[in-house]
């Protein structure tokens, strides 16, 4: 089997963030996140990177990382756009944001025919991680059986605001019965003192364990994906052509899969703390933690 590739979601218009984080400096070299995951992801034996970009910022990305990466994974790119012919939709739809994190992997659609795996430009998500999910995408991939990386919503969180959340419902095996996309997630006041896990919708609160598993965007996939994903898009721009805040993202493909029998996703668990940076403030804490990996010899100091 070929080795499997590492699609990287990096088009976001990082509108809680300010500024351009895909390319910010977190590490002790002006190393990025995604230095870091595609670091993890060659240790663990992945053969290509795709990054999915607005074409706007190609020349940035490929000064960045053309040249630090060249010999030692092979890289490509993607453009998420407004541009839904690529897509079989013959029509012009305005919006200020492109169309959600699954249109954004359905844009890579014609770079990727191996097994690969998503992930998100600003998360960092550990070597253990990566381990896991080569090594699933090497031996027990198939159309019919893919997976995700299940985090501990309690290892997920900010404590500057809310953060999006895919929300599994797991079963004894560990194979996933749904995921629901949760936009507004955040910490609160319980009535012990402390503070507690809530979502809302429908302008009501829900509490949520923190050992609820939950998708990062690290998934699992085959190129069949595409063809699904591309099926249900069509539907989603014809029931939100007039809704320009409307997202297609990424949970809903695998749940539209697994409720129709197409295929069964294993939710891979891993106890991992994820960080990543969502907003401004995030940012020390996520140099603080790289610095303190590099000081207990996880990561070497200068990564390329």
């Amino acid at each position: 089997m070929s080795k499997p590739t590492l699609l990287i979601l990096a088009a976001g218009m990082a509108s809680r963030y300010g500024s351009l984080k895909q390319i910010d400096a977190f590490g002790p070299h002006g190393e990025t996140i995604i230095d870091y995951s595609i670091y993890d992801a060659i240790q663990a034996g992945f053969g290509k990177v795709v990054f999915i970009i607005r074409e706007e910022f190609v020349d940035k990305m490929r000064e960045v990382f053309d040249e630090k990466l060249a010999g030692k994974i092979e890289v490509d790119y993607a453009f998420q756009s407004f541009d839904l012919t690529k897509f079989g939709i013959d029509r012009v739809i305005e919006r200020s944001k492109p169309w959600g994190t699954a249109h954004a992997v359905m844009s890579a659609k014609d770079k990727i025919n191996e097994p690969f795996c998503v992930i998100n430009a600003d998360d960092f998500y550990g070597s253990d991680s990566f381990q896991k999910m080569a090594k699933f995408l090497t031996t027990e991939v198939s159309d019919e059986k893919m997976s995700l990386m299940g985090f501990q919503v309690g290892n997920t969180m900010s404590d500057y605001g809310y953060v999006s959340r895919g929300v599994c419902e797991v079963d004894e095996e560990g194979h996933m019965l749904s995921v629901t996309e949760r936009t507004n997630i955040y910490y609160t006041d319980a009535a012990d003192g402390g503070r507690k896990i809530v979502y809302e919708e429908n302008e009501q609160q829900f509490d949520l364990d923190p050992k609820t598993r939950v998708s990062m965007n690290f998934w699992g996939f085959t190129p069949r994906v595409f063809e699904v994903a591309e099926k249900m898009f069509h539907g989603f721009v014809e029931e939100n052509a007039d809704n320009p805040k409307s997202e297609f993202f990424i949970p809903s493909v695998p749940d539209y899969m697994v409720k129709h029998g197409m295929a069964d996703f294993r939710v891979i668990p891993t106890s991992s703390k994820w960080f990543g940076v969502t907003y401004k403030e995030d940012k020390p804490i996520v140099q603080e933690s790289i610095s303190k990996l590099i000081a207990e010899g996880a990561y070497p100091e200068r990564l390329f």
